[in-house]
């Protein structure tokens, strides 16, 4: 069985942690060479992409070590600028090891379609579409044969009455199973397809017909136990959760709290090609649901005094359609992960963010943020002063230890060299 818990991976060279890789991933040649090709795209490829395509625009790829997911390893891309987050992952997920790493769970693929209609009664025409629903399903069904033949596909509908000052609007709602896509595009055309027969029950007009990305109806949430002598202690254990009760309770805080553990979620969906924004937006939308913004994560002791992390966020993923197919560095990463199914993708993005969150908040916990990052992050200064890699690690060594890390500084090293 492969075991993500690599000693001292990050002191590996390049082709040193590429070898690792294809051993763990079973990866090709050709696997190899596309992680050698800087991007992953030519500008050929890009231009299919995007209108107006001018060029290419690279970021990092590197990869979280030691996580262990419902009892499986899983070595993890992650596509980020920001230094220290895949090795404050990495951290987190090698201390949630000794307790049998995250125990995760994600609900079936189930998109929301809309479909929104005016100039009507709405209490009316909610009986008139409920009498109608399994016509509508059966149109919405017959744009998508694939899903359908999988079992798949349109499964309910539903209204609501939503109140505005133009009027009340009634919502038309479809329940779609989109099996291991992330579903928008199947979702808008099955809304498309039923608008002209709602229109026909209704007597209204139909304005928009669209998914929602508030996918509450696909959730991951889980747990990891995070050992208090790995973590520092009892004292960085109760500091750990009056951090967490700080973001609870202060959406100041909250927000902050909830960008660490987005570094960690956007990271890895940057990698797999998911849609990053529809993400973003069904979680910070989520945590808002009782009425304030709060935290996506909880924490707690158990009876051992070890911590207990928790997290719930909707997460809608896919494995195949969109830029999956097309993109050779998207492809090669979901081979990295191995995944078979969307919900496994959304297990695996939701470590990754439970895991930041527990780096972040135990940094602010106990010897604060800067330690570390600051470390990483004088690299990016020593680059940006020009000093040439033959010299990095001691101009690196001599701001870190002073604690001056600037470009002004690094270029004063680098004369003093």
């Amino acid at each position: 069985m492969s075991d993500s818990s690599i000693p001292k991976f990050h002191e590996k060279t390049r082709d040193e942690k590429l070898k690792a890789l294809e051993s763990f991933s079973n990866l090709s040649k050709e696997d190899i060479q596309t992680l050698k090709n800087d991007g992953g795209i030519n500008f050929d490829q890009a231009n299919n992409m995007v209108e107006n395509a001018i060029g290419i625009v690279s970021y990092p790829l590197g990869i979280a070590t030691n996580f262990k997911i419902n009892g499986k390893d899983y070595l993890i891309p992650m596509v980020i600028e920001e230094p220290s987050v895949i090795a404050a992952a990495s951290k987190a997920a090698k201390i949630a090891r000794k307790h049998g790493g995250f125990t995760m769970e994600a609900d079936d693929s189930y998109s929301i379609g809309q479909v929104q209609v005016v100039d009507v009664d709405v209490k009316s025409a909610i009986s008139k579409i409920m009498e109608k629903s399994e016509e509508i399903l059966v149109l919405a069904n017959s744009k998508s044969k694939t899903l359908s033949t999988m079992g798949k596909g349109a499964k309910k509908v539903s209204c609501k009455e939503v109140m505005t000052e133009s009027g009340s609007i009634l919502v038309v709602e479809i329940l779609i199973d989109v099996g291991d896509a992330m579903g928008a595009n199947v979702t808008n055309t099955m809304c498309e397809a039923i608008a002209p027969l709602i229109e026909k029950i209704t007597g209204g007009r139909v304005i928009l017909k669209i998914l929602s990305n508030y996918s509450t109806k696909r959730l991951v949430k889980g747990t990891a136990i995070f050992d208090k002598e790995d973590l520092g202690g009892e004292d960085i254990v109760d500091n750990i959760i009056w951090a967490y009760e700080f973001a609870a309770n202060d959406p100041y805080r909250a927000v902050t709290h909830n960008k660490g553990i987005m570094n960690g979620i956007i990271a890895v969906a940057n990698s797999t090609g998911q849609d990053t924004r529809a993400i973003e937006a069904a979680a910070h939308a989520y945590a808002s649901r009782d009425g304030k913004y709060s935290s996506l994560t909880k924490w707690k002791k158990n009876q051992d005094g070890n911590l207990v992390g928790e997290i719930e966020v909707p997460m809608s993923v896919g494995i195949v359609g969109g830029i999956i197919n097309i993109h050779p560095m998207i492809k090669t990463c979901v081979k990295i992960l191995g995944v078979k199914s969307a919900r496994e993708l959304s297990c695996i993005i939701g470590a990754a963010g439970l895991a930041q969150n527990l780096s972040a908040i135990r940094a602010l916990a106990s010897e604060g943020i800067q330690k570390g990052h600051m470390k990483l992050h004088a690299q990016n200064i020593a680059a940006s002063a020009g000093v040439p890699q033959e010299k990095m690690s001691s101009v690196i060594a001599q701001m870190t230890r002073e604690g001056n890390i600037s470009v002004t500084r690094a270029k004063e090293i680098l004369e003093n060299l």
